[in-house]
């Protein structure tokens, strides 16, 4: 008989958790699968984004550095697990999942927590007055993604939960890309929802962000 290898090292905890599904979130915009069944890279523009991931998943790994040709460098960790990495395919991940994602199976009562994630990955809000209407504030929610199918499946979601139905349209850089955006009451309904785990981790100068700009007008979430 041939030598069998040493099993694989059970570094994550794949318990469902507001956690692990906020990680996920991360994973599902910014994240990327190896080919090769067992790497798992995060990156990041944000520091903070990588603490986050690390403080979700209970790991402190090495944070690097990722260079592109145009000399904007961004924050890197990476890890090697065979057993995450499978649990990560088994929720609807994929390799070069920018394109190919279309669902993540995230139990209901964590959905929130994953779209808090995918939003303080490539998630954006932005707000101002509209000077065509008096007192007209207005304030936009907007998720980014290759993938079509998730942003529609992402809507999906959000309808069935909130009733309200966000918009998808296209933009076009180098790659076409895909934008599910909510407006005005709709993404404030869904700001409360996304932010509704008051001990949630996010991205806390997005947060900051948002909470200014709700309270110019007397709201919060």
């Amino acid at each position: 008989m041939g030598r069998r290898g040493p099993k694989p090292k059970i570094l994550v905890n794949t318990k469902w958790s507001a956690n692990l599904a906020y990680a996920l979130g991360l994973l599902a915009t910014d994240g990327c699968l190896g080919r090769d069944g067992l790497w798992i890279d995060l990156t990041s523009k944000d520091k903070d984004q990588l603490e986050n991931f690390m403080k979700c998943i209970g790991l402190n790994l090495k944070i690097g550095v990722k260079s592109s040709g145009s000399g904007n460098n961004s924050w890197r960790v990476q890890m090697k697990n065979k057993i995450f990495y499978d649990f990560l395919v088994s929720v609807g991940f994929t390799p070069r999942k920018s394109l190919t994602i279309q669902k993540i199976n995230v139990p209901s009562k964590y959905f929130f927590d994953f779209l808090r994630g995918c939003l303080d990955g490539d998630g954006y809000t932005y707000s101002y007055w509209d000077p065509r209407w008096r007192s007209s504030f207005m304030i936009y929610t907007g998720f980014v993604s290759a993938s079509k199918p998730f942003l529609l499946w992402i809507r999906r979601e959000v309808e069935s939960r909130l009733q309200i139905k966000g918009h998808i349209g296209t933009a076009k850089k180098k790659n076409t890309y895909y934008q599910l955006k909510y407006a005005k009451h709709d993404s404030l309904k869904l700001l409360k929802s996304i932010y509704s785990n008051k001990n949630g981790v996010c991205l806390r100068r997005k947060k900051l962000k948002i909470d200014k700009s709700l309270a110019t007008i007397g709201w919060s979430i």
